[in-house]
């Protein structure tokens, strides 16, 4: 067996620029080095854990020279729970690095002329923009290596977030700048509840304890959602736990619980249930009313969504008169925004209880012009949908990270509306789409917007017209 090669320490390197998914880049040997936390103008010893033929790996051992950009973290965790990785670049870097990306995007990967390009919008707020966190419980915690007695590690309950690449750590975290209280107080009061009453937290490994998740979603008009996961169905464990929250927190308008004994954390296959007060909380936006179920997805940054579905309606240019296609749907939120100004909505979404919830949402704001289905896209968007239907004025498109399958494309193609607007949060698969849309349409505006502060995630609006 041969020994595994051990790569060298590289020193005094200079970092360049920022790569598209928030790691900084410097350039060695004609070689490109991708190192996490570091920003354009930090010198810095790299250790390096990966050499292939066009670009290597690695991380900081020592910064040798702060860059003049660099700024001091406001979180005590920054660093290490992987979360708002660029709070050590000002946000007006951020911004700049985030229009960077979506502008190379299309120019290295659409190869496509924009007429219009606007400058990033960004977040009105910076901190506690967030409207939903998850949390993982854990019997054994990640500690840092000066907490180890020997050879071990001392064992500690805690309730945060995931390390990154470690699935069975979790790092235990004491405060949150994500999202407004009680979110803090929330997640502090369950764990000393648990603590206190002997409440066992969950063995990510072995799969045993009690306590598995916590999720918080709060909106706008102040609703709060919790969600407590439990692994096992104990009753008096899950009504004392829940009745605890109740008591302790009378702002929960919806409190439920599912009980997951799965090898994975999702909970949108099990059956959750509802503790006390509504099974729901509402959102709203301009006068309208969006109801917000535990499995419903909704923009986790309320404020900055709100301005992203404006941008999308105005790219619309809707008179009233236009059949629209709303694909990937979700709850209906962008189907129901733009549906006064619109002849009919047709929302298309693989997700069935987001369909039920986008019916829901034009019921509660008495729109009758909207029709919803549930399915996947590649095979309910084809000629005869469309036939049925109506041939669409103007297409809305707002796809997961993975952008849209090609023979959607293929389908839009064959419908061809007068515009398209996609909406994306990953400017390199819009980009790779909007090449394959281009034997028909240019691009005629963008608008990023920043919907995630401090992260490298960056959402845009690009609206194509017909030749």
């Amino acid at each position: 067996m041969g020994r595994k090669k051990i790569l060298p320490i590289l020193e005094n390197i200079e970092i360049t620029d920022i790569a598209a998914e928030g790691n900084s880049i410097a350039r060695v040997d004609n070689k490109v080095l991708f190192v996490p936390q570091c920003i354009p103008g930090d010198i810095v010893d790299v250790k390096l854990t990966k050499k292939r033929t066009s670009y290597m790996e690695g991380y900081v051992v020592a910064i040798k020279k702060k860059s003049p950009l660099r700024i001091e973290p406001f979180c005590k965790h920054f660093g290490i729970c992987g979360g708002c990785k660029w709070q050590h670049l000002p946000y007006p870097e951020q911004l700049n690095w985030k229009q960077k990306h979506v502008v190379d995007s299309f120019q290295r990967i659409a190869k496509v002329e924009i007429e219009k390009t606007n400058q990033i919008l960004p977040s009105e707020h910076t901190t506690f923009y967030r409207n939903k966190l998850e949390y993982t419980f854990s019997d054994n915690r990640w500690l840092p290596k000066e907490m180890i007695i020997g050879e071990e590690f001392v064992k500690e309950p805690g309730l945060g977030f995931h390390i990154p690449g470690m699935f069975d750590k979790v790092l235990d975290i004491e405060y949150c700048y994500h999202q407004p209280e009680p979110s803090n107080k929330i997640r502090l009061a369950i764990k000393n509840f648990a603590l206190e009453n002997n409440i066992e937290f969950f063995n990510l490994r072995s799969k045993e304890g009690m306590l598995r998740n916590i999720i918080i979603r709060n909106t706008n008009i102040g609703e709060w959602m919790v969600i407590v996961a439990f692994a096992k169905n104990e009753k008096s464990v899950i009504k004392n736990t829940l009745s605890f929250l109740k008591n302790k927190f009378p702002e929960i308008t919806s409190l439920m619980y599912v009980v997951n004994n799965k090898a994975n954390d999702t909970i949108n296959d099990l059956d959750i249930k509802l503790f006390s007060g509504r099974d729901f909380i509402v959102e709203e936006m301009e006068g309208l009313k969006f109801i917000i179920g535990p499995k419903s997805f909704f923009q986790t940054n309320s404020a900055q969504a709100y301005r992203l579905y404006s941008i999308a309606r105005n790219f619309t240019n809707l008179t009233g008169k236009e059949i629209v296609y709303d694909l990937y749907t979700g709850t209906g939120t962008i189907a129901n925004f733009v549906a006064k100004q619109s002849q009919k909505v047709i929302g298309i979404e693989f997700v069935p209880e987001a369909i039920e919830d986008a019916i829901k949402n034009s019921q509660v704001n008495n729109i009758n012009n909207t029709s919803f289905f549930a399915g996947d896209l590649k095979d309910i968007l084809n000629e005869q949908f469309i036939d049925e239907h109506g041939k669409p004025d103007v297409i809305i498109t707002d796809p997961p990270r993975a952008g849209m399958h090609p023979s959607v494309i293929k389908s839009i193609l064959q419908a061809s509306p007068q515009r398209i607007v996609y909406v994306s949060c990953n400017p390199t698969t819009q980009a790779r789409d909007i090449a394959l849309l281009s034997e028909k349409y240019y691009v005629a505006e963008i608008q990023p917007v920043d919907m995630f502060p401090h992260t490298h995630h960056v959402e845009n609006v690009a609206l194509l017209k017909l030749f």
